[in-house]
């Protein structure tokens, strides 16, 4: 019984020592360390400036910009697409506010730049012009004629500026003259004022006969008494033999 049982725990030994040898032996396999996370990609960053800020309608505006991250950048209203960074000149008419958008394959970003312009101020409502009066009108269109020494017919000269006077008083119906004649200082009164006379009843006979009628005018000596210039030479006598004009209504 002795050896049976001997036996018995013999062979239980042996194949619990042939299991730890077997176990021992066993190759351990090590573990695999998890993959890391790919890192995130980073967003797109732009700045837009403007420079002035405040203009005249018209006037030049300079954007300037510059972004990171980016591959597609646009710029509105009115510019379109740009460079990652760079300027460009731009002429709002009106105040504006210019946006970029910088975007790229970690998402878009967006810069406002605002321009201020000035309301463009209307003219100023055009004063009319004055009229001129009629009296006016008459010193500036009506000429006097001139004579020469002791002579009371018209030169060329003479008979041009009546021409010109008719053609006012043709226009100005509603024009009566005062045709007064005008001697130098040399003769006699009574001579010059009969001198006058005729010089006055020469240039309103020339307008009659260019169809001014005669109800118009009036004729009136003043002989040497109301001189034009007061020299005692030829330049200053030739200013006084004259029919001078005179609006009279």
């Amino acid at each position: 019984m002795q050896q049976v049982a001997l036996r018995r725990f013999t062979w239980i030994f042996g194949l619990v020592a042939l299991i730890v040898v077997f176990g021992g032996c066993k190759k351990k396999v090590a573990s695999t360390p998890p993959a890391a996370a790919p890192a995130p990609t980073p967003q797109p960053t732009v700045t837009l400036n403007a420079s002035p800020t405040s203009v005249n309608p018209g006037q030049t505006v300079t954007l300037s910009w510059s972004s990171t991250n980016a591959t597609d950048l646009d710029i509105e209203p009115g510019v379109g697409k740009v460079a990652p960074q760079g300027s460009t000149p731009v002429n709002p008419t009106q105040s504006t506010a210019y946006t970029i958008t910088a975007t790229g394959a970690g998402g878009s970003a967006t810069a406002t730049a605002s321009v201020s312009v000035a309301s463009a101020q209307a003219p100023p409502p055009e004063t009319p012009s004055a009229q001129p009066s009629l009296s006016e009108l008459f010193d500036q269109n009506v000429k006097d004629v001139y004579f020469e020494l002791d002579k009371s017919d018209l030169a060329v000269d003479a008979r041009a500026a009546l021409t010109k006077d008719a053609e006012f008083l043709r226009s100005y119906s509603q024009v009566h003259v005062s045709i007064e004649g005008h001697c130098d200082e040399r003769g006699s009164t009574e001579y010059n004022l009969g001198l006058g006379q005729r010089r006055a009843e020469a240039a309103k006979n020339y307008l009659i006969s260019l169809g001014i009628p005669a109800d118009r005018m009036e004729t009136t000596s003043w002989g040497k008494e109301r001189p034009f210039c007061t020299d005692h030479d030829e330049s200053c006598w030739q200013q006084n033999r004259r029919a001078h004009f005179v609006l009279s209504k």
